[in-house]
């Protein structure tokens, strides 16, 4: 019998630092301004020629499913540095940020942007550290190529 893949929530797989920051923009009035992340890197791993872009569809799925859950709110509630109007906020948190990325399967390389937030800073900060993980940590680096191999 097939049964459906469970989902996990993964919204507090972040630094913490993301989210104090988060809150930071709140309490000093930028919840609404407008910025833009690019995601670059600075070298291929063994001095390879390029990198295929990997890890697209996971930062997606991520960002399609990021809310903070009651449990989440309450931890953070019990760290005693969060206003009660930042944990509101949370609590009707929706991701809306546009995003621009290589394709899955590109040959990508350094220097050059590979994905784009562009949106609200809160919400644009919360996304660093799964992007990270998932793309410059996780899955392009396995995927890195020698531009100079010989037969």
């Amino acid at each position: 019998m097939n049964t459906p893949p469970v989902k996990t929530n993964l919204t507090m797989l972040t630094d913490f630092y993301e989210i104090t920051m988060a809150n930071g923009y709140f309490q000093n009035g930028y919840r609404d301004r407008i910025v833009y992340f690019d995601m670059f890197f600075r070298n291929i791993p063994d001095n390879g020629g390029f990198a295929i872009m990997a890890g697209v569809q996971e930062v997606a799925e991520y960002m399609k499913n990021l809310t903070f859950t009651e449990k989440d709110i309450d931890y953070l509630k019990s760290c005693k540095i969060f206003s009660e109007e930042f944990l509101q906020y949370l609590k009707d948190f929706h991701f809306c940020c546009d995003v621009w990325a290589v394709p899955e399967g590109v040959p990508i390389f350094p220097g050059e942007p590979i994905l784009t937030v562009r949106g609200p800073v809160i919400q644009a900060q919360f996304v660093e550290t799964m992007i990270l993980l998932t793309i410059n940590h996780g899955r392009s680096d396995l995927l890195s190529w020698r531009s100079d191999f010989r037969d």
